[in-house]
Formats: C-alpha cells, structure tokens, sequence
C-alpha cells in the first residue's frame, strides 16, 4: 500500500534564515494516542522559531530536517486511539511542541491536550495567531494575579513591545482584567496600541522612553516584558515596593538576577518566564476572539509557497502583530 504523502517546507541544518526553508514531498504523520490529524488552514511564525534554527538548543534540538513552526489552524482529519473530544471536520487551532514544530506542512498531528475546538465566527488566520503570543501574555499575566472575571484588584502593568506578537495580546488582556496599562512601543505604532486599550504609550526611542518612567508618575506593580536589552536597574527604579518582571525572553543574566533577588530576599523581583499553554486556556482566548473581546492584530498573510518571505519577514524583528501563512484558503 503506498504511503500517503503532503508537500512542507523544512529546514536540514542550523543557521541558514529564510533561503534554507525547502519545499519537499514528505509522508503524511500517523496520530498516536491522544492525537489528532489536522489538514493545516493557517499558521504563523513566532520569533522563538528563528531562534531554535539559529541553535538556541544547539546540539539537542531540533532533529532535523526540521518541519518547524507550532501555531496552527486547520481541520480535523482523522484521531488517534483514546481521543473522543474531537472527530473529522471539527475545526481546530493547536500549539504544537514548539521544539519539534510541523506546523509548516499541509497536515500536522497535534496533541489533544493543546487543542481547542474553533467557533465559525474565528477564522484560521486569527485562530493561528493566538497559541505561543496570546498564550503567552495571558499565563504572564495569570502569574503577576490577575483575573479576568472581575473579581481582581486593579493595579498598574508595563507592557514593553506592544506592538509586537505577545506585547498586542498582553495590553487588550491586561485592560479586559482591569488593569492600568502603560506601554512601550516604537513612534509609528503609537495610535496602534493606544487603540488596543493602552492607557500610556512610551516611544522606546525617546529618552522619556528608555527610562520607562510612567507619565502619570505611576510605579509598576508587574511588567510584562516581551523584548530584550533593558537592564534590571531601569525596572527596578520603576517598581512598586513589590513589583515583578515577567520576563519573556530570559537570557542568562536575567536568570541570573533573578536567583540574586531571591537570595537577597528581595521584594522586587524578576522572574524568567516559560508558560505551560494548554488547551482551556485556547478555549479561553478563542472565546475572546468570538466575542469581539480581543483582536489580532495581523503584520501580514502569506501564501504557502511564500512562507520563506514569511520566515524573512519575523527575522527582521520589526513586525507590527502576527506574521501568518496560509497553507490552505
């Protein structure tokens, strides 16, 4: 019996950006247990991509060749053995395991367990969007208190990089849990965030801005931190006496300072984040998303045979929202 096969871009080395994405014939995967195969409608591109083909977990991962990218949308085609919560034609959007990726490809089997069912009123380019950035923002902000429900205390949040994949999602959640927002952003991207709900914009590039000093005279009870290069002295300057740093992209001086403020005891603290993104938590934003309460923002739609524009695109690390390829219309 021939084996079923799909076209997807892979990659076979480390390094290489965009020119080493390669279009190639592969078998369709197998689900296992716990699994479901899903024809691919949309997925997008995060920056942690790039980084894990530039060998951010050199020499351990990824296998190659590599099937990368983890946010996807699509249809249920078939399920692997013990999966009754979905069955063929339920429309679906999944975080695959962002290390081993398959997103990139014409199907991808996904776990069960990061999976959510997709309302018509969410389309797969909005749905492709949500699992890494949104996910992300929302478990940062779960982790600093705040509930969304109603129920919490208002208190003040930074978000830096708003403008980008997670910092877009981070500002209109933070504002839907009650929150006041100050926000960080470049020049042309200013209205931008302001119309996500952000109370305070700063632009980076400003002095005002690399000193991140509220301009309401605010101190930051938790910052969400989503870009790299700000120093541990700028925030703690602008902290309340217990304030936290949700940092995103933690590097080994972030890890660093974080341990030195624990053994210090300190109140002020930094905290090197890696959110654990399961499906009632897809099921959640989906529901969002469906009640007009949070909105994607979207740099840019690609074709399938121009996920390498795509791949280009978020190397560049200017993009404004999400970078999104569409596999299948």
């Amino acid at each position: 019996m021939s084996t079923k096969t799909m076209q997807a871009f892979c990659y076979d080395r480390y390094g290489g950006g965009a020119a080493a994405l390669k279009k190639v014939e592969i078998p369709v995967p197998v689900p296992k247990k716990g699994e479901i195969l899903a024809k691919v409608e949309a997925v997008s591109v995060n920056p942690v991509d790039c980084r894990i083909q530039n060998g951010i977990m050199r020499p351990f991962l990824p296998k190659f060749p590599c099937v990368p990218l983890s946010d996807v949308a699509g249809e249920v085609v078939s399920v692997g053995a013990g999966v009754d919560d979905f069955k063929q034609g339920d429309k679906i959007v999944s975080l695959l395991n962002f290390t081993t990726g398959g997103g990139l490809a014409e199907y991808t089997v996904a776990p069960t367990s990061q999976t959510a069912k997709r309302p018509p009123e969410v389309s797969a380019v909005e749905a492709a969007s949500l699992p890494i950035a949104a996910g992300t923002a929302f478990k940062a902000l779960e982790a600093v208190g705040t509930k969304f429900d109603g129920t919490g205390k208002p208190f003040n949040a930074l978000v830096t990089a708003a403008s980008g994949g997670v910092g877009q999602f981070a500002v209109q959640l933070a504002k839907l849990g009650g929150l006041h927002v100050t926000a960080t952003c470049g020049a042309r991207n200013i209205d931008l965030v302001k119309s996500l709900g952000a109370d305070e914009v700063l632009d980076y590039r400003t002095p005002e801005g690399k000193t991140l000093k509220s301009p309401s005279g605010r101190k930051y009870d938790a910052v969400v931190h989503c870009t790299v290069g700000i120093a541990w002295s700028v925030f703690e300057k602008n902290l309340s006496e217990k304030g936290k740093v949700i940092d995103l992209t933690p590097g080994f001086s972030s890890i660093v300072t974080s341990a030195l403020k624990k053994i210090t005891f300190s109140k002020k603290q930094l905290v090197p984040f890696l959110p654990k993104i399961g499906s009632k938590d897809l099921e959640f934003l989906v529901g969002l998303v469906k009640d007009g309460k949070l909105k994607p923002v979207i740099d840019s739609v690609h074709s399938f045979d121009e996920a390498p524009e795509a791949w280009a695109k978020s190397m560049e690390g200017h993009a404004t929202g999400k970078i999104i390829i569409e596999v299948e219309k």
